[in-house]
């Protein structure tokens, strides 16, 4: 017994349209035709038609399935490259359903970017969009740390920069810089690669200057960028003093080291080097 072609695109689950195009790709081998005309399908083409979709419902490209189909040399290739994309895929809808959980279970917000949970969902608008555009330029492992200050209870001091308004006096704004640059300093201690925006960054210097310096102006009003001016200056200012003190520090063990060159005999007047005198 033989069958049409819509009969035997019936009995493997898929359609007249398929079948014709399968022939066309020389998947499947064209059956005999009845006198009138019309193709005859035996169970040979059937068992070929449904291992197609076997493999195709796996994911197989159709360019590969007579290799696979085949066991040719390249079949295991293809399969474990298929395996592999798949574990892939498995991986990223895992994260898009962790995501999912937090914004529903956990009150996350979707304009944040992801694994920033509730934490940062309170905050005003602004800020939100501020962390999006940092999550554009900034690595993994700084953007980790971003999240992490988030996430620990905000005191007084940050509350009161969010909500800054933006006639603030200057007096505020030179308060809350002070209060901020020993937070800063700590920060700065803890990870000390956030001092060098090259090395927070994934993509080149310029690039990630234009993100941060365009999201500054655009999501901080003009007394927050103010106190953001001189939090910087008092934090130069620190970083030369700690400089200065090194350099003293360093005369000192040098005029030690010297005097203790001195007190055994190994320096004498007569090793000054030519010209340093005068």
């Amino acid at each position: 017994m033989t069958w049409s072609t819509r009969q035997v695109a019936e009995l493997a689950g898929t359609t007249l349209k398929t079948v014709r195009h399968y022939h066309r790709l020389g998947l499947l081998e064209e059956p005999e035709r009845s006198p009138s005309g019309y193709k005859r399908y035996d169970v040979r083409h059937l068992v070929r038609l449904m291992g197609i979709r076997r493999l195709t419902d796996l994911g197989v490209p159709l360019s590969d399935i007579p290799s696979v189909a085949a066991a040719d040399g390249r079949s295991t290739e293809i399969l474990r490259a298929l395996d592999d994309e798949l574990a892939a895929n498995i991986e990223r809808q895992q994260r898009m359903r962790r995501q999912l959980a937090a914004v529903l279970e956990d009150g996350a917000s979707l304009d944040l970017p992801a694994d920033f949970g509730a934490a940062a969902a309170s905050l005003p608008r602004a800020q939100q969009d501020l962390l999006v555009a940092y999550s554009s330029v900034f690595t993994p492992t700084a953007m980790s740390v971003i999240r992490d200050q988030y996430a620990r209870p905000r005191d007084g001091i940050a509350e009161e920069f969010e909500q800054l308004p933006a006639d603030a006096p200057e007096d505020e704004r030179r308060r809350l810089a002070g209060h901020l640059a020993a937070e800063v300093r700590a920060q700065r201690a803890d990870h000390s690669f956030i001092t060098d925006l090259d090395a927070a960054s994934r993509r080149n210097g310029a690039l990630t200057r234009s993100v941060v310096t365009q999201a500054l102006v655009e999501f901080y009003n003009g007394a927050q960028l103010g106190v953001l001016r001189h939090l910087h200056a008092l934090l130069e200012q620190s970083e030369a003093d700690q400089a200065d003190q090194a350099s003293v520090a360093d005369l000192a063990v040098e005029g030690d080291e010297q005097g203790e060159l001195y007190r055994s005999g190994d320096a004498h007047p007569q090793r000054v080097t030519p010209g340093a005198t005068g």
